[in-house]
């Protein structure tokens, strides 16, 4: 059975915003071997747009930016939206019956889903389908922006805490 996995970078007041963190070699080293690994990923319309920059090669890309993207697109993607008639390659679109597509693909895989973007990961909290949350904390105050948790936090409880790189630690948590 496979587990759903909601990660983002974070401020240390609990804000996500990508243009502020830019992953140090380790970190995205760190992101780059999670990618490879991962069964998959979930993602809500926002957070698919972001990420499709990774579906064409950039002449100005580094070995790192070309790793990144080809784990990328070799992973299967969901994407929940009501508003996109088509997605891109190796994705399927997620329009109706959320909680029915999730628990199917939850009961049908193996290993870890990535879930991206504050708005579906509220979503399927509320439906009790993320089974792992991850906060990669930086040291940082962004005193604005989009937080981590679209909605009230739900009652978590800590399983581990991990320092990925110099400045940045991953923070577990369960639905308690």
């Amino acid at each position: 059975m496979a587990k759903l996995v909601f990660g983002l970078n974070q401020s240390l007041d609990g804000y996500i915003d990508h243009l502020e963190f830019s992953p140090s070699p380790a970190l995205f080293g760190h992101f780059i071997e999670q990618t490879r690994d991962t069964t998959g990923m979930l993602y809500g319309r926002r957070m698919y747009e972001v990420m499709r920059y990774w579906d064409e090669d950039h002449a100005d890309w580094g070995a790192q930016e070309r790793d990144y993207a080809t784990a990328w697109r070799s992973q299967p993607k969901w994407v929940v939206s009501r508003s996109l008639k088509s997605v891109g390659p190796n994705a399927t679109l997620v329009a109706d019956d959320l909680e029915a597509v999730i628990r199917r693909l939850k009961a049908e895989l193996a290993g870890e889903i990535d879930v991206a973007g504050p708005d579906l990961a509220q979503s399927l909290t509320e439906l009790g389908l993320i089974d792992e949350y991850r906060l990669y904390l930086h040291p940082v105050v962004l005193g604005r922006g989009k937080p981590f948790f679209a909605g009230p936090r739900p009652p978590l409880h800590l399983v581990a805490s991990d320092l990925i790189c110099a400045d940045v630690l991953r923070l577990t948590y369960v639905p308690a």
